[in-house]
């Protein structure tokens, strides 16, 4: 990169380096060079202080990191441009709204440049312009230095060492494959030991190793590396070799003819797809139905459908993951499927489809172990091939993803930790659904989040009158009513459709009637026999997730109508106010209470009627004493503020 005469050159290829006008910087500490890897790898791209903060604390971020970045950042511009006069805006390392911008040509970063050559060789392999081909892969490949942001701390380095260095044996197995196709072989074995040696459980490097051994007149070589291979994948992974690798192993002891055939490329004959390689398994085409009536949503689906058909189109080692969390009976679902099927066409290997049963509506939660088996199980593993282990079997499911542009939908997560062994590297993407929002995912794994609330009334209405038989045709009051009393929550508003149109005979405003009396609303807001489409078991099985103390607290907070500030909630469940607010923004992560401006916090209606039937699981005693706190304002010193809530005598006042 130092030869390049550019202004400023980056190295990321190995440990993070920097050449000004072809002299190198010294770049300073460990999380300095850091700062530098994130702004390179975004170069021309303004990095929020936040990010770069995620970048290099992920979730144990110390309360100086701020200040921490911003000194880092000082000395990165006092080695990039030793000649900027003090109190003068830089022209190379920029401050910008929110964050910091590196400026420069994105080729004079040697990450980049290698991305772009290893595209360009991809375009010209797939022209059959082999040899031009050949040239870019070697000048992509010669770009490396050892290990991807070698010495740098933080978990974007983390991921970016993994990222790129499954990049890098993408591009040696592509290179390898076209030396083998042109008859070099011998210029092989060395790199491509060198390679297997990195990542021994890969198994196309190996078959291409064992070939190029075979080619170079070393049969007996070839042959031990098949053994050592098999050994290694039975006592790692308790499996077999795959298909190629065997009929590459049978091809060599009997002598096969096309191992000898330098001018071709065996790898079509050989590889044999991977449908032959594990069990004959048919595509899999797993996407649930699309439910009938779906509305809304438009803005949600337009912003997840550009990020993730942008990327799909676009195949690399990063895959794509989106997880849609909210309230329980709000539609994530039925948005995820309504967002997989439009994007079925970029995923043209497959969608894969597992309910985590993370709510436990319908049965225990799967654990990622259970997952996996159900997912490899549809790739075509059989059972007698299945490793036993969650390490095992999460590495035999990255590696049948390799390459592949699957489509996976897992639905109803439980956590971050069950989800993380199920989403594969590479170009296939994940969507998943969950009633928590998973911050840990986004900083430590690059996720998408996104929270989906309530339909606004227009859209509760259209859906209402798509699904009632017509029972609301020039309705407008009584379509007004039960918008209102469902909360926008499209569970509620399909139950009492169905409602409207089971009972035809039934007056309508007689029907309104009863969904609009509060006491035995959820019992009304019911499908008899099926707990996934009852209020009040999804609303129950948000409460059986939480914590004890998380629990204790919603309880107490049913007490009252609402809505809450911190000094309500404490003195409900006399607790002081670091716990209160905790407690309280718990119960906001689980989407069963609603933060507002001005720290006020409100129950949506129907989990507000539930958190009113959960308070009577507290002894009738407790309850008392709880409003009688409340009446008379008698807050726990320790949890007294400063700040005055003029509000809370009225609400007192409300709760008794």
């Amino acid at each position: 990169m130092a030869t390049t005469g550019a202004p400023l050159c980056i190295q990321l290829l190995g440990p993070v380096r920097a050449w000004r006008n072809g002299v190198e910087v010294a770049l300073g500490p460990p999380k300095q060079r850091a700062v530098l890897g994130v702004l390179a790898s975004r170069a021309n791209d303004v990095v929020g202080v936040d990010a770069i903060v995620d970048a290099l604390w992920g979730s144990d971020i110390p309360q100086t990191a701020a200040n921490g970045v911003h000194t880092y950042v000082g000395g990165l511009r006092r080695a990039l441009e030793p000649g900027r006069r003090r109190g003068t805006a830089g022209a190379v390392l920029t401050s910008e709204s929110g964050g910091y911008c590196l400026r420069l040509d994105p080729m004079d970063v040697d990450a980049t440049l290698f991305a772009r050559r290893h595209g360009d060789a991809r375009r010209l392999r797939g022209e059959g312009r082999a040899d031009e081909a050949l040239r870019l892969y070697e000048q992509a490949l010669s770009l490396w230095h050892g290990e991807a942001y070698s010495g740098v701390p933080g978990p974007f380095a983390a991921m970016e060492r993994t990222r790129l260095r499954d990049l890098r044996l993408t591009a040696v197995e592509e290179w390898a494959a076209d030396m083998l196709a042109a008859g070099r072989h011998a210029e092989l074995v060395t790199d491509l030991t060198g390679a297997v040696s990195e990542e021994p459980l890969r198994e196309k490097l190996r078959w291409l190793l064992i070939l190029a051994l075979y080619r170079c007149g070393r049969q007996a070589h070839a042959l031990r590396i098949y053994e050592e291979t098999r050994q290694l994948l039975i006592s790692e992974l308790g499996i077999e070799p795959g298909a190629d690798l065997r009929s590459l192993h049978q091809q060599i002891l009997s002598g096969h003819p096309g191992l000898r055939s330098p001018g071709a490329d065996p790898m079509p004959a050989l590889l044999g797809g991977r449908q032959a390689a594990f069990g004959g398994a048919p595509k899999p085409q797993q996407l649930p139905p699309l439910a009938r009536g779906f509305v809304g949503r438009t803005k949600e689906l337009a912003r997840l459908e550009e990020v993730l058909s942008d990327t799909g189109a676009r195949p690399g080692p990063t895959t794509p993951v989106a997880v849609v969390d909210g309230p329980a009976g709000v539609g994530k679902s039925a948005f995820v499927l309504e967002l997989a099927h439009r994007l079925t066409d970029r995923f043209p290997d497959g969608q894969l489809y597992v309910d985590l049963r993370g709510t436990g509506l319908q049965g225990r939660p799967l654990t990622a172990a259970d997952a996996l088996e159900q997912l490899l199980g549809s790739l075509g593993v059989e059972d007698a091939r299945m490793p036993s282990g969650l390490a095992a079997r999460a590495t035999l499911y990255r590696s049948l993803l390799h390459g592949q542009r699957m489509l996976v939908v897992l639905d109803e997560a439980h956590s971050a930790d069950q989800l993380r062994p199920l989403i594969p590297p590479g170009s296939s993407c994940v969507l998943a659904t969950s009633r928590q929002r998973f911050g840990g995912l986004a900083a430590r794994d690059g996720a998408h989040l996104v929270t989906i609330g309530p339909l606004a009334d227009e859209e509760s209405a259209q859906l209402l009158a798509m699904l009632s038989g017509g029972r609301l045709e020039g309705q407008d009051l009584a379509t007004a009513r039960l918008v209102a009393l469902c909360g926008g929550l499209p569970l509620a508003l399909r139950i009492v459709a169905d409602g409207l149109a089971a009972n035809p005979d039934v007056p309508l405003a007689t029907l309104v009637e009863q969904y609009a009396a509060e006491q035995g609303r959820l019992d009304r807001l019911t499908v008899k026999d099926d707990a996934v489409a009852s209020m009040r078991s999804v609303f129950e099985a948000s409460y059986q997730a939480l914590p004890a103390d998380a629990a204790r607290m919603f309880r107490y907070l049913g007490l009252h109508t609402g809505p809450f500030t911190v000094r309500i909630a404490a003195t409900l469940a006399q607790t002081d106010w670091d716990t209160t607010r905790r407690l309280l923004s718990l119960l906001v992560a689980n989407h069963l209470l609603e933060e507002e401006p001005g720290h006020q916090y409100r129950f949506h209606s129907l989990i507000g009627i539930y958190a009113a039937e959960c308070a009577k699981r507290e002894p009738l005693a407790r309850r008392q004493e709880a409003l009688g706190r409340l009446r008379l304002g008698s807050v726990d010193p320790q949890a007294r503020s400063s700040r005055g809530d003029p509000g809370w005598r009225d609400a007192c006042a409300l709760a008794l």
